[in-house]
């Protein structure tokens, strides 16, 4: 459990309207932190426009001819460090994160994906799970590891595969459903005990886990 103004980075790369969600959270008192930067890899993404109209402070760091990898995610762990953040949230950040990098905030990386993971993991979800013919999809917010979309899980809503669905259909109701999720996981990490437990978050004292199971 952290205070009640966690500082949060969030990680864009185009219109972040999970960052928005997140933001709304914050203003409203549903989520216990302060959005102490907002950070893109792409200069032009929406989202960055939207922070600096909001007054957050906003960071862009290149990823388009920056170099190595390396490097370019020093950059970026840079401005978290100076920005204060204890908490980064990806928001489309569409950037693998290394294994080093993600071991300099261990346990503190979340993401959303919008699948039911681990089904359908990286891009072009929707049509993947179209093309699957699953008749459920959804989302699912992770705490990050080295790995794609793998790391455990926090928590997932579930969205129905309606028979006239074509990706664009199904993504826009699974979006509804991040925005909900996405805080609501967030308040979790930040205010109730949990722990790991292989690809699970399990909450709640370790006693009353086992009690439930």
């Amino acid at each position: 459990m952290t205070g009640r103004t966690t500082p949060i980075a969030v990680l864009i790369s185009g219109r972040g309207s999970n960052f928005e969600a997140l933001y709304r959270a914050t203003r409203e008192g549903r989520l216990p932190g302060r959005i102490v930067l907002v950070l893109s890899n792409v200069a032009t993404a929406a989202g960055i426009e939207h922070a600096r109209s909001l007054g957050l402070h906003t960071a862009v760091v290149p990823s388009r001819g920056a170099g190595s990898r390396a490097a370019h995610e020093a950059r970026v762990r840079e401005e978290i460090e100076r920005a204060g953040a204890q908490w980064i949230c990806l928001a489309g950040y569409m950037r693998l994160l290394s294994a080093e990098f993600v071991a300099a905030f261990p346990n503190r990386i979340l993401n959303i994906h919008p699948s039911l993971l681990p089904s359908f993991p990286g891009l072009d979800v929707q049509q993947a799970a179209l093309d699957h013919g699953v008749r459920v999809s959804g989302c699912t917010v992770h705490l990050v590891d080295a790995g794609l979309d793998s790391g455990p899980i926090v928590g997932q809503r579930a969205v129905d595969v309606r028979s006239g669905d074509d990706a664009q259909s199904l993504a826009r109701r699974i979006l509804r459903q991040e925005h909900e999720l996405y805080p609501d996981a967030l308040r979790r990490l930040l205010t109730e005990e949990w722990r790991i437990e292989g690809r699970r978050v399990l909450f709640g004292p370790a006693s009353e886990v086992r009690a439930a199971d």
